[in-house]
């Protein structure tokens, strides 16, 4: 069963002709990834960031993977630069991905005491498509011989043009956020747009487009007091008839004994998945480690068991005599 569903998945991810994109449980971690409008929004000087996901481990005998690595910087006043670079890998067929995307924003305050700000950023890159077809099996090599066998002697009846794909890509995207130091709620939304050249894709030879994914991003951060901030968020994007959905309560308590920020986050994605998230700010360096409990129809045959996920991220900030206004958090 478990093979049968794994082979599915993978033909899904290989040769289907409406491909999707992979997602991020801790989508705020990696901001390049979410919106190029937060390049260099961030209380420092330059940032790194480390992504890994890997998740239905339950199902496939292969998981499916993520890795991601990003950079970026301020530049003088407004502007910002930057880069990401993210493989994703998927089941026995080794469908993978790789994509490099340059990012840069641009940011201006408004408003009368100028905490008001609003942020236009772009993303112009590429990525690179593979499978390793002889690994596919399909259903017409399965015969009736022998109580029911697997005979690679017989022809898939698949005829791939190629098995690599490389293409342009670009990503736009805008957000609001409003920064004011001691103020009790601070408000942030985006939006952004993904693939906006739908570059042609297929590994059969077909006029296939890439579908746009807009994506949508809110929430606002909240302080209770001194010690502790809430700050609840929506996140949602289309992709060529899929759909997701999340909303969510971050937490952050501050231990004055340690110099340490406790990160806890409640996450619901619709119809798919729980998601328990726990991290720690200490010093210049953010960590976080989340985990998804599934509960969707696969459930039957998941258990629950979804996807393990952690980032970490270092800042780097020179002294400043002058701060400027706290970024948003996402």
């Amino acid at each position: 069963m478990k093979n049968f569903i794994s082979i599915l998945i993978v033909v899904f991810f290989a040769i289907s002709a409406k491909a999707q994109d992979f997602h991020l449980s801790q989508y705020d971690a990696a901001a390049l990834n979410v919106n190029p409008a937060l390049t260099g929004i961030f209380k420092g000087d330059y940032r790194i960031h480390g992504h890994y996901r890997t998740q239905w481990a339950a199902v496939a005998t292969k998981p499916f993977t993520t890795g991601l690595a990003s950079f970026d910087m301020r530049h003088k006043k407004n502007w910002g630069f930057g880069g990401q670079i993210a493989n994703f890998r998927a089941g026995t067929g080794g469908y993978n991905v790789v994509s490099v995307l340059p990012s840069a924003s641009y940011k201006f305050p408004f408003g009368k005491d100028k905490h008001h700000f609003v942020s236009f950023g772009a993303q112009l890159g590429f990525f690179q498509k593979s499978i390793n077809a002889s690994s596919l099996t399909f259903a017409n090599q399965y015969v009736k011989t022998n109580g029911g066998e697997f005979n690679p002697g017989i022809s898939s009846g698949e005829n791939f043009a190629n098995n690599g794909i490389f293409k342009i890509d670009a990503n736009i995207g805008a957000m609001y956020y409003f920064s004011k130091p001691n103020n009790r709620i601070n408000p942030f939304g985006g939006i952004t747009l993904f693939h906006i050249t739908r570059p042609t894709e297929s590994f059969l030879g077909e006029d296939n487009k890439l579908a746009m994914r807009p994506q949508v991003i809110g929430g606002a951060r909240i302080i209770i007091n001194p010690k502790i901030a809430l700050t609840p968020k929506i996140y949602y994007q289309y992709q060529d008839k899929a759909s997701e959905f999340t909303y969510a309560v971050a937490s952050q308590f501050y231990l004055e004994t340690y110099d340490i920020f406790l990160l806890g986050t409640i996450i619901f994605r619709n119809d798919d998945a729980a998601i328990f998230e726990f991290g720690a700010k200490y010093g210049n360096f953010i960590g976080r480690l989340s985990y998804d409990i599934n509960t969707s129809s696969l459930n039957s045959v998941s258990s629950g068991r979804g996807g393990t996920e952690f980032s970490l991220t270092y800042i780097f900030s020179r002294p400043n005599p002058n701060p400027a206004p706290t970024c948003p958090k996402i």
